[in-house]
C-alpha cells in the first residue's frame, strides 16, 4: 500500500476523486467551488483534493479505507470550468452522496464543505460559489417558521412592500427614549421598526426594559393608526438558554416578531429559535451581521447566495439582502439571484445571476428579502423595481434624518412607496421615471417634499468589489 507524501501539494491517490465521467444523481448534493491552486498543482489535482478533503479523504492512504465503500461515500469532482476573465482560478463542480450529511443539519453540511479544506495548502484560495440542495434534503429541514403569505395575513398588509426602520443611534439611547423613537416612526406610517444587530442587553439599555417600552410604543401606535405594527426585538444572546428566555418574554409582551443574528449566533441556535417561533406563532427576522467577513472576497470564502440558501433551510421569515443602491456592497444581478432563492419555489440555473444549479424548494415557504442599508426616498423607485412587493424596505437615517422628525420621515417613506407601487401598477417604469413619480406625489405631501430636498444629493456610487464573473 502506498504512503507517498505530497508532490507539489497533492497526493497521487487524491486523483481517484477526479471522476469526469460521473453523472450526478438527483439525490446528490452539488457544490461549485472557485479554486485558485498553488503553482505546479494541476486543475484536476486541485479539484480532486478539494473533493477528497471535504468528504472521505485525508493526506495519505489509510488501511481503514478498506473497511468501507469509498466509491459510494466519496465526493466526486466531476467537472471543471474556466472562470471568465480569470486565468489563475477555475470552477470545480463536486457531487456529494446525501448519506454524508445529517438530515436537517445545515451545521453538518457546512462543517464538511467549508471545514478543513479551506486551510488546505494545495490551494491558494477557495470560494464556495453555490450549492444545489437536493429536494430529498430540503424536505428534512423545517425552513421558515411562517413564510410570506402567513406574515401578510398576520400583519394584514397586502399589495406593497413592508416598510421598516432601524432605530438610530443604534447604541446609547435609554429604553424609554428608544421606545419614543419607535412610537414616532410607527405612527408616521411604517409597519415595523427594529433593533440593530448589536443591540442586545448593554448597561445603558437592558433587554427587558427595552422590550417593555417598545411594546408599549407598538400598542399605542396601533391604537392611533388602526394598523397592525411590530418591532423586531433582538433576542440574540450569549447563550441559547438566555436567547429563549428573551423570546418567551417577547411573546408575553404580545410582540408579533423577534430577531436573531444568524451568523454570529450560529446555525444551531438559529434552527432551534426557528422551531420555537413555529411552535409559538412568532415571526422571525434575521440579520446577517458578519456576512461580509465571509462573502466579500471574490476569491475566498462563501458567496452570500449560499448563506441565503442555508438560512432558508435553517429557518427565518426575513433576511437582510443589501439594497444594491444603498451604502452596502451588492451587485444587482447577483442580488436578484439570491433574492429569488429566498422567495421562489423553483429557480433554474442562470449564470447571468450567478446561479450555477437548478434549485427546487418544493413546498417550503419563502423568506422576505429585507433591503436595508443607507436608503432614502430617492432610492424607493429603484427598490420597488428591484425587490418587488415581497420585501421589506428598511430605512434608518432615511427616516430619522428627516428635518421634521421621525414621524415625518416615516410619512415620507410611506407616501413615496405607495406612489411608486401605484405608478408601477399603472404600467409606469418607476425607476426610469423616478423624479416625475416622486415629484407628483410630493405635491400632496410636504413631508415627502422635505425629504426629497434633504437627500437630493446623497448617493453611494462606489465600485462593487464582488462582481459576477463575466468575460
Amino acid at each position: 500500500m502506498s504512503t507517498k507524501t505530497y508532490d507539489a501539494g497533492v497526493k497521487d491517490y487524491a486523483l481517484t476523486y477526479w471522476t469526469p465521467d460521473y453523472v450526478p444523481l438527483d439525490s446528490d448534493l452539488l457544490a461549485c467551488f472557485k479554486v485558485t491552486p498553488q503553482a505546479k498543482v494541476s486543475r484536476e489535482e486541485a479539484a480532486a483534493a478539494v473533493a477528497a478533503e471535504s468528504s472521505t479523504g485525508t493526506w495519505t492512504t489509510v488501511w481503514s479505507d478498506l473497511l468501507t465503500d469509498l466509491d459510494y461515500y466519496k465526493g466526486r469532482a466531476y467537472r471543471i470550468e474556466d472562470v471568465p476573465g480569470d486565468k489563475e482560478s477555475f470552477y470545480a463542480f463536486i457531487a456529494y452522496p446525501l448519506d454524508l450529511f445529517e438530515e436537517g443539519s445545515i451545521v453538518n453540511v457546512l462543517t464538511s464543505l467549508v471545514g478543513n479544506v479551506f486551510g488546505f495548502k494545495a490551494v491558494r484560495a477557495l470560494r464556495l460559489e453555490d450549492i444545489r440542495f437536493p429536494l430529498h434534503y430540503v424536505k428534512t429541514c423545517g425552513g421558515p417558521p411562517n413564510g410570506i403569505q402567513v406574515e401578510r395575513d398576520r400583519m394584514d398588509k397586502y399589495g406593497r412592500p413592508f416598510l421598516g426602520a432601524t432605530v438610530k443611534p443604534k447604541l446609547g439611547l435609554s429604553a424609554k427614549n428608544y421606545g419614543r423613537a419607535v412610537y414616532e416612526m410607527l405612527r408616521g406610517g411604517l409597519d415595523f421598526t427594529k433593533d440593530d444587530e448589536n443591540v442586545n442587553s448593554q448597561p445603558f439599555m437592558r433587554w427587558q426594559n427595552r422590550f417593555e417600552f417598545v411594546s408599549e410604543a407598538v400598542r399605542k401606535a396601533q391604537e392611533e393608526t388602526g394598523e397592525r405594527k411590530g418591532h423586531y426585538l433582538n433576542v440574540t444572546a450569549p447563550t441559547c438558554e438566555e436567547m429563549f428566555k428573551r423570546a418567551e418574554f417577547a411573546k408575553e409582551c404580545g410582540a408579533p416578531i423577534i430577531m436573531h443574528d444568524f451568523l454570529t449566533g450560529g446555525f444551531t441556535a438559529n434552527t432551534s429559535l426557528a422551531n420555537w417561533c413555529r411552535d409559538n406563532g412568532m415571526l422571525l427576522h434575521i440579520h446577517r451581521a458578519m456576512h461580509a467577513v465571509i462573502d466579500r472576497n471574490p476569491k475566498h470564502g462563501i458567496h452570500f447566495r449560499v448563506l441565503a440558501k442555508c438560512l432558508r433551510l435553517s429557518g427565518g421569515d426575513h433576511l437582510h439582502t443589501g439594497t444594491v443602491v444603498g451604502k452596502l456592497e451588492g451587485d444587482r444581478q447577483s442580488t436578484l439571484g439570491f433574492v429569488d432563492q429566498l422567495r421562489e419555489s423553483f429557480i433554474p440555473e442562470d449564470r447571468s445571476r450567478g446561479l450555477f444549479f437548478d434549485q427546487d424548494w418544493g413546498g417550503m415557504p419563502g423568506v422576505m428579502a429585507v433591503a436595508s442599508g443607507g436608503i432614502h426616498v430617492w432610492h424607493i423607485p429603484a427598490l420597488v423595481t428591484i425587490f418587488g412587493d415581497d420585501s421589506v424596505l428598511q430605512f434608518g437615517g432615511g427616516t430619522q434624518g428627516h428635518p421634521w422628525g421621525n414621524a415625518a420621515g416615516a410619512a415620507a417613506n410611506r407616501v413615496a412607496t405607495e406612489a411608486c407601487v401605484k405608478a408601477r401598477n399603472e404600467g409606469v417604469e418607476v425607476e426610469k421615471h423616478a423624479r416625475e413619480v416622486l415629484s407628483d406625489a410630493a405635491r400632496h405631501s410636504p413631508e415627502l417634499a422635505a425629504a426629497m430636498e434633504t437627500w437630493k444629493e446623497i448617493k453611494f456610487e462606489f465600485d462593487v468589489v464582488d462582481k459576477l464573473d463575466a468575460a
